[in-house]
């Protein structure tokens, strides 16, 4: 192979991963009250030809599993045998939160909203300064995976961001049900990679501590399909499948009142104008309030919560 030809070395936390090379590093972090290290577990693929560097990366929200299992199914079945560029695979990000079953950190803060970070900072701070000094200068590519938050089921979708065509493209060739543009939202990973020039688009699918088989197939598939086409792994036989929507905007629909909350259709369900999606009704069965889709178009997240006060998000639509 030619040297021009040939892929560069990748080095987290001083150690050297040479092109076609394949190892797993351990990225320092903290120490528990305890004593005891923790570490953020990183797997790096580096293929012999030269290509570009993809970051593919879940659990930055410690109690969003299905990003978490998608990564470990996709270890455990040699799913990274690259031709070209290079896979970093970060399975949890947030260790912490993971292991206290939490979305934060044992202070309370996201991690996804501590970047860039600093050295002296917050533990959140610290993880994401760490991660982004690290890893981040190495990557030209970054996936994210999510779920949604606690009682609310996002149904599988991917975004991007807004003027960044090459997240969109990613989003596009991912193909989830849905894909769509989403604000980048202050000390987020996302909004960090953007500033840096690295392309982000992250899929959200399932809830919070449920594990999803349709979420987790839906991520298999559409981690396997970027890299196809960013051009890390031949494209395999073609497969049918069904075009991922461009939904042109968003909103959520919220409890005008509290109560029971009813859904009445299903995620990822069309609707129309005026159409029942569910209700709330008081536990006498005296009041019952209809809640109407907007506009035409899909549902992608329903509150799976019973209970719910005025103001709550219900449902979110997408147009």
């Amino acid at each position: 192979m030619d040297e021009e030809k040939e892929n560069k070395t990748i080095t987290i936390n001083s150690v050297d991963i040479a092109p076609g090379q394949n190892r797993s590093v351990q990225l320092n972090i903290a120490r528990l009250p305890t004593g005891t290290l923790i570490d953020i577990p990183v797997h790096v693929f580096n293929g012999k030809e030269v290509g570009p560097t993809v970051l593919i990366q879940a659990g930055l929200h410690g109690d969003e599993i299905n990003g978490v299992e998608t990564l470990r199914r996709m270890l455990q079945d040699n799913c990274f045998s690259i031709e070209k560029g290079a896979v970093i695979v970060v399975p949890i990000v947030n260790i912490f939160g993971f292991i206290h079953f939490s979305r934060d950190v044992p202070d309370g803060k996201d991690v996804n909203r501590s970047f860039p970070g600093r050295k002296t900072g917050s533990l959140a701070s610290r993880i994401a300064h760490t991660y982004t000094e690290q890893i981040l200068p190495q990557v030209d590519f970054g996936i994210d995976l999510h779920t949604g938050g606690s009682q609310r089921h996002n149904h599988p979708q991917a975004r991007y961001t807004s003027g960044d065509a090459k997240s969109e493209a990613m989003a596009k060739a991912f193909n989830a049900p849905f894909y769509f543009s989403s604000k980048l939202i202050a000390g987020s990973f996302r909004k960090t990679t953007y500033k840096m020039g690295i392309p982000t688009m992250v899929y959200e699918s399932g809830e919070s501590m449920r594990f999803d088989e349709n979420a987790i197939a839906m991520g298999i598939k559409g981690v396997e399909n970027v890299l196809q086409f960013l051009g890390l792994v031949s494209k395999g036989k073609k497969v049918k499948q069904e075009l991922s929507i461009h939904l042109e905007s968003t909103r959520w629909i919220r409890a005008a009142r509290a109560g029971m909350f009813i859904p009445q259709i299903a995620n990822g369900q069309a609707v129309e104008k005026g159409e029942t999606l569910g209700l709330v009704t008081d536990t006498f069965a005296k009041k019952n309030k209809k809640v109407k889709a907007p506009f035409d178009g899909h549902v992608i997240c329903i509150n799976h919560q019973a209970v719910v006060n005025q103001g709550d998000a219900l449902f979110h639509i997408g147009r």
